[in-house]
């Protein structure tokens, strides 16, 4: 399991299933519309998906807001073009890919619990970060089970 988290060789050889590959791209693809749309409607981001009140805040705060959420977008973009790169040239970097997902989204949900950000109703956010979790450790644990075990037991 280690040796294809952290293959010896980064090359194109995909040890793991198939449908994992599948997922990979579909969860690009949502974190990359996750990112532009950050990027480019922040605000309504914000205040719709995640349940911030930006109108409670002052005209500066809600601008540090929207700012930082276009700053996390670009951020969700540059780590999608390095998993282009992967799922394009570097496929056996693919488990490492999702173990870095679900790192990256743990983590937020970490620093989330010791610092709060106070929200207003039930955003739809919580479902999405859920559906995803879900996705990021359904392609991870397929990544990891080879192909070759199963055919090796057929």
């Amino acid at each position: 399991m280690f040796s294809q988290l952290l293959p010896p060789y980064i090359d194109n050889t995909y040890r793991g299933q198939k449908l994992a590959l599948w997922i990979f791209g579909l969860l690009v693809l949502i974190k990359v519309g996750i990112g532009v749309n950050s990027i480019i409607n922040g605000h309504h981001v914000a205040s719709s998906a995640d349940g911030i009140p930006l109108d409670a805040f002052t005209p500066a705060g809600a601008d540090a807001v929207v700012s930082l959420f276009a700053i996390w977008g670009l951020g969700q973009l540059v780590f999608c073009l390095l998993c282009v790169l992967v799922a394009i040239r570097y496929r056996a970097m693919v488990p490492l890919m999702f173990a870095l997902f679900l790192l990256e989204h743990l983590c937020r949900k970490l620093i989330l619990h010791f610092l709060p950000i106070a929200t207003t109703g039930s955003p739809p956010g919580f479902v999405v970060n859920l559906i995803l979790l879900v996705l990021i450790m359904v392609g991870l644990a397929l990544s990891l089970w080879s192909r070759t075990t199963i055919q090796a037991t057929k």
